[in-house]
């Protein structure tokens, strides 16, 4: 029953999610605000409102710190396997080939920012912990950080983010704005509806599995939560936009980070990274490590394919999730 509950959860956060991503595309442009700052801000809080929901009833309701911690760290994780997807789907030629180097930036801040989550895991499972009250001294800098990060990014950006919007302009004739407005809330209720009961579901299935709460947020909740992006990325390559597709991924990273400081806020009982598993510091380390995978090989561009598939890019990227599965299944808390 509770694997039923959770494919439910995963089936309505995956048609939701899609419904919400299209609805809020479609207020953005009927709005303007398509190819403004405010536009890149919606489409980052769209994707990732399943685990800033999920995150939230972690800390408060469910008091699971472990699963919002590992949903978090996992969906960094997972969005950096979705791009062994493109490379597999992409059929022209190698994916970090086709992709502009430009994301080299936004990968580069994300490594910064889970580096820095990383380090602070590690130094509270020492005692190193300081708090302005119940808050970690971290959640500020974390916040700080990502608005400089977005803002840089957008800045150098902002011509072909300019261009996509301009060219997705016209893509809802028959919607008006009320419509997609009220559209938008009533998908994002189905998402606030699911995303809630997966910290409970998350609970269940680790006790009932005997699994550790760490694993179960950083493999089930991690996957159920990133669906909105593996759709929204693999539709972007379907058109033709790789560059979105992408750069959708790394500006996904850089957000959820920032879900740790606002479940950090939520969480009254102390500071949140002090009250889990230093095992989430491994999923930290993969993530940097797969985006520096994918660094070098937007730098490189590498056009070879083993067996005319995926590139070794790919195939590194997938045997780093492969490992951190298997440490967060064996060493999780």
């Amino acid at each position: 029953m509770i694997w039923l509950e959770f494919v439910l959860c995963v089936v309505v956060i995956g048609v939701a999610g899609v419904k919400l991503s299209r609805y809020g595309d479609a207020i953005a442009d009927k709005t303007g605000l398509g190819g403004a700052w405010v536009g890149v801000v919606l489409l980052a809080t769209v994707t990732s409102l399943p685990e800033l929901v999920t995150g939230i009833t972690s800390v408060t309701v469910a008091q699971t710190p472990e699963i919002a911690v590992g949903d978090v760290l996992g969906s960094c994780v997972f969005n950096l396997l979705i791009i062994v997807v493109l490379d597999f789907i992409h059929r022209k030629e190698s994916v970090y080939s086709s992709a502009s180097q430009g994301h080299i930036l936004s990968a580069a801040f994300g490594i910064m920012l889970i580096g820095f989550t990383g380090f602070n895991i590690l130094l509270s499972s020492q005692g190193g912990s300081y708090q302005m009250g119940h808050v970690g001294l971290y959640s500020p800098f974390l916040l700080i950080f990502y608005l400089i990060m977005m803002r840089t990014v957008y800045r150098y950006e902002s011509a072909q983010l300019k261009i996509f919007s301009e060219a997705e302009s016209d893509q809802y004739p028959d919607l008006s704005k009320q419509q997609a407005v009220v559209r938008y809330i009533v998908a994002a209720s189905f998402v606030v509806a699911a995303g809630s009961l997966l910290p409970f579901i998350g609970k269940q299935l680790a006790h009932q599995m005997g699994w550790y709460e760490s694993f179960v947020g950083t493999m089930f909740i991690a996957f159920a939560t990133s669906l909105p992006e593996i759709v929204v990325t693999v539709a972007a390559l379907r058109v033709g936009a790789l560059d979105m597709a992408i750069g959708n991924l790394f500006g996904s990273n850089l957000f959820n980070i920032l879900i740790l400081a606002i479940d950090d806020v939520f969480y009254i009982q102390g500071s949140l990274l002090n009250s889990v598993s230093p095992t989430h510091a491994v999923s930290a380390l993969s993530a940097i490590m797969m985006t520096g995978v994918a660094i070098v090989g937007l730098f490189y561009r590498p056009r070879t394919r083993v067996l005319k598939l995926v590139g070794w890019t790919s195939i590194i990227l997938f045997c780093v999730y492969l490992i951190n599965t298997y440490v967060a299944f064996i060493y999780g808390h």
